[in-house]
């Protein structure tokens, strides 16, 4: 049920998540190649993931970013914080996050903080219950449970039910 966004018109910024190197030996000695994990948000509701490799780190990072620009989805966010627990899992990463009272703060790991904190999260309470503490799973972990996330409304519809205000707006209407 994710919604891609287009990223024209939209105020993004840009967080790196990290940067890993790696090493070919060939004849002549190593030959180093770079990757890096980026994620790009408006702070209130629109984030996107993305991961690229390079030769050099500025095109590895240049690659993630532009990748993370074709995976823009929007996340259900209620005020600072989010509706309800969610859990995601990716890989054997596991990571809890749990809605938090103004003020709470964004508590949370590097790789968990910079997706909430690009969506505009500012009151969160997360956990890595996971087997890894890979930085690229974690991400991935994160978005698939802020994917899960539905307010009141969704959740009625999808029950085919009516809220009571709802209710009540509609008797007045008559």
């Amino acid at each position: 049920m994710a919604e891609r966004i287009e990223p024209a018109g939209l105020n993004l910024e840009e967080r790196i998540v990290d940067i890993w190197r790696c090493a070919k030996v060939v004849k002549g000695g190593r030959r180093f190649s770079f990757s890096a994990m980026a994620v790009i948000g408006n702070g209130s509701g629109i984030a996107g993931m993305g991961y690229g490799k390079g030769r050099e780190v500025p095109i590895a990072i240049e690659k993630a970013v532009k990748d993370a620009k074709k995976h823009l989805v929007r996340i259900t966010t209620y005020g600072t914080t989010i509706p309800h627990e969610v859990r995601g899992k990716f890989g054997t990463a596991e990571v809890i996050i749990i809605p938090a009272l103004p003020g709470t703060g964004v508590i949370a790991g590097g790789a968990v903080r910079a997706v909430l904190e690009s969506i505009g999260v500012r009151d969160v309470l997360t956990k890595s219950v996971g087997g890894t503490n890979n930085a690229k799973n974690l991400v991935k972990a994160a978005f698939e449970g802020l994917l899960l996330l539905r307010n009141r409304s969704d959740v009625a519809q999808l029950r085919g039910v009516v809220i009571a205000e709802d209710a009540v707006l509609l008797q007045n209407l008559r």
